[in-house]
C-alpha cells in the first residue's frame, strides 16, 4: 500500500508540473500549412523545416558556462538578458526560433544540459515581394496574418490544426489564379513608375473578365514576407483591394453605360456642353471644353464632365445610385483577401451628389471593384465576381450576373476602342493589338478639400476589343507634378505604364496580334 501511495503521489506531482515542452504549443508550432501555388504550379508559399532553441532553466547546471558556450554560436548574445532567462526554476522558455540546420548541429555539439531543440515549420515565400499583398504572411507560430495565408485559416485549417491534424500530407496545395510571369511584369513596371513619378503609391491588376480570375495583383510600397519587419508600416496597405478612393473620369464608363441602358440613349444622342452647368453654388466645367453640343460618343471621347452630368440628370438620382450599386461599386466586395475596403458614399444622395458622381467624385470605391465593373460592362453585360482562386467555366457561371444588356455592352466596346485609338487611352496603344481604354484623374481630398496638383490617377485597358477577355487597371497615387502649376494626369502616367505592361504580358495570354487595318467596330444601334 505504501508503494502504490508513493507512485500515485509522484504521478500527481508530474501532472501538476506539466511536460518540459507544452503539448499544446508543440502541436501548434509543428503543424504544416497547405502550399500556395500560381496557376501553373509555381510555388508562392511553402513549408520549410527549421529548429527552435529552448531551455529548461531548472535543469541547467552552470548558467555562466551555458551562456559562454552559446556565445560561441551567437557572438552578439545579450549576456545580462540571457542570464535572467536561464536563472530560476522555470520549466520551459524559448531562446531562438527558426534556426537553420547548421546552427542546430553546432549547438547540439556543445552538449549543454537543459538546452534543446524542437523542429518547427516556417513559411517560405519564393517570390518574395512580388506576391506580398496576394499571399500575405504568417506569424512566428505559422498562423496567417494577412493575404491568402489568413484566408486559409478561415477555411477550417485552424480548427484542423488545433485538433492535431496538421501533418505534411494533410492538405492539398491551394492553386491560385495568379500567373507569376505576369505578376513579375506588373511588379517590375510599377516599381519603375514609383521611381519615375515619386508617388505615394502605385498598384495594378489583370482580370480575366470571362472567369473573374485575377491573374496579377500588385500594390506598392510592399514588403518582403520572408523579412516582415516592414509589413505593418502605414503605407504598406493593399491599394488595389484594401483602399477606397475617388476614381475620377474612369467612372464615366458607368455613367455612359447607364445613359444607354436606363434612358435609351444612342451614340448620337446630344448633350448641350456649350456652357458650364450650374449645380447649386458650383459650376461643372470641362477641362478641354468644345463649347458646343456633344453626342454621347463625343462626351465619352472628350471625357466631358458637363455631358456626363447631363447623362446622370436624364436618368435620375435613385436610378443612378442603384446602377452603381448593381455594378458592384458601392458595396463591400466578397473576395478571398481580408484586406478589402468598404466603399464610401454620402448617407443621402442629392442632385449635386449624382452630378459629381457622374464624373467620379463624391463617392469612393476600390480599384478592384472598378476593374470588375468595367469588365462586366464590356463582357456582353455579364459581371463575374473576381477571385484569386483558379476557376473553371462552370464555377464562373455560378459567380456571374447581368448588369447591362448586349446592346449597351456593344456600344461601350465601341467607345472603349475609340478612346484607345483617338482619346485619352491612346498612350497605352500597342501595335497589332486591339486595345481600348479610359483614363481617370481625380483630385485628392486633403484636409477635407480637393487639392490642386494632388491627383489619384487610374487607367483601365481592355483587349481584344472585338470580344474583350482581359482588363488591365493601373493606379498612380499622388504623382509629383511636372511643374508648380501642372500636375501629372492619368494620360501621361498610368496609361503609358499600362501600355508597357501589355507589351510584356500579352504573349502569356494567347492574344494573337493582327497587323491589318483597324478601325472602331461599327455598332448596330437597332440591337435591343
Amino acid at each position: 500500500m505504501l508503494a502504490y501511495f508513493a507512485i500515485g503521489a509522484r504521478l500527481v506531482q508530474f501532472g501538476l508540473e506539466g511536460p518540459a515542452v507544452p503539448w499544446v504549443a508543440a502541436g501548434q508550432v509543428a503543424a504544416h500549412r497547405p502550399a500556395i501555388l500560381d496557376r501553373h504550379g509555381g510555388k508562392l508559399a511553402v513549408d520549410l523545416k527549421t529548429y527552435s532553441l529552448f531551455a529548461e532553466p531548472r535543469r541547467i547546471v552552470d548558467v555562466d558556462d551555458a551562456i559562454d558556450s552559446l556565445r560561441t554560436v551567437f557572438p552578439d548574445l545579450d549576456v545580462r538578458d540571457m542570464h535572467a532567462k536561464l536563472s530560476g526554476e522555470r520549466g520551459f522558455i524559448w531562446l531562438k526560433r527558426h534556426l537553420p540546420p547548421q546552427m542546430h548541429n553546432r549547438i547540439m555539439a556543445l552538449g549543454i544540459p537543459g538546452i534543446g531543440f524542437r523542429s518547427e515549420i516556417r513559411r517560405f515565400y519564393p517570390a518574395g515581394r512580388t506576391t506580398a499583398h496576394v499571399v500575405g504572411l504568417t506569424d512566428v507560430d505559422n498562423l496567417g496574418v494577412s493575404g491568402l495565408e489568413r484566408w486559409i485559416d478561415t477555411q477550417g485549417y485552424r480548427e484542423l490544426r488545433e485538433l492535431g491534424l496538421g501533418g505534411s500530407e494533410s492538405f492539398s496545395p491551394l492553386k491560385t489564379s495568379i500567373d507569376l510571369r505576369i505578376q513579375h511584369a506588373f511588379h517590375d513596371e510599377l516599381t519603375e513608375a514609383m521611381g519615375k513619378y515619386d508617388p505615394a503609391g502605385a498598384g495594378g491588376l489583370l482580370l480575366n473578365i470571362k472567369t473573374g480570375e485575377v491573374l496579377a495583383l500588385v500594390s506598392l510600397p510592399d514588403f518582403d514576407p520572408n523579412k516582415p519587419v516592414e509589413a505593418h508600416l502605414h503605407d504598406r496597405l493593399n491599394r488595389v483591394s484594401g483602399s477606397a478612393a475617388e476614381m475620377g473620369s474612369i467612372v464615366k464608363t458607368f455613367t455612359t453605360a447607364m445613359a444607354i441602358e436606363k434612358s435609351n440613349a444612342t451614340l448620337n444622342t446630344l448633350y448641350d456642353a456649350s456652357k458650364p452647368l450650374i449645380v447649386g453654388r458650383q459650376l461643372v466645367r470641362d477641362y478641354y471644353g468644345k463649347n458646343r453640343p456633344l453626342t454621347l460618343e463625343e462626351v465619352f471621347l472628350y471625357s466631358s464632365n458637363i455631358g456626363s452630368a447631363l447623362e446622370a440628370r436624364a436618368v435620375g438620382i435613385e436610378k443612378h445610385r442603384n446602377f452603381l450599386k448593381s455594378a458592384g461599386l458601392l458595396t463591400r466586395l466578397q473576395f478571398e483577401l481580408p484586406e478589402v475596403a468598404t466603399p464610401r458614399e454620402p448617407s443621402r444622395w442629392s442632385t449635386a451628389t449624382s452630378i459629381t458622381a457622374s464624373f467620379g467624385h463624391g463617392f469612393a470605391t476600390t480599384p478592384l471593384q472598378t476593374a470588375s465593373g468595367i469588365g462586366g460592362i464590356l463582357n456582353n453585360g455579364i459581371l463575374v465576381n473576381p477571385t484569386l482562386i483558379k476557376r473553371g467555366k462552370t464555377d464562373a457561371e455560378l459567380a456571374s450576373r447581368r448588369i447591362v444588356s448586349d446592346r449597351t455592352s456593344a456600344m461601350m466596346r465601341h467607345l472603349y476602342q475609340l478612346s484607345g485609338e483617338k482619346g485619352s487611352g491612346r498612350r497605352a496603344a500597342v501595335a497589332g493589338l486591339n486595345v481600348g481604354g479610359k483614363t481617370g484623374t481625380a483630385e485628392k481630398v486633403i484636409a477635407g478639400r480637393y487639392a490642386r496638383n494632388r491627383n489619384y490617377n487610374v487607367f483601365a485597358a481592355a483587349l481584344p476589343m472585338d470580344d474583350p477577355v482581359y482588363v488591365y487597371l493601373v493606379i498612380i497615387d499622388d504623382p509629383k507634378p511636372k511643374t508648380s502649376t501642372r500636375g501629372l494626369t492619368a494620360g501621361v502616367t498610368a496609361a503609358p505604364v499600362t501600355g508597357r505592361i501589355i507589351r510584356r504580358t500579352f504573349g502569356f495570354l494567347d492574344v494573337i496580334p493582327s497587323f491589318g487595318a483597324s478601325s472602331p467596330t461599327p455598332v448596330d444601334e437597332s440591337i435591343g
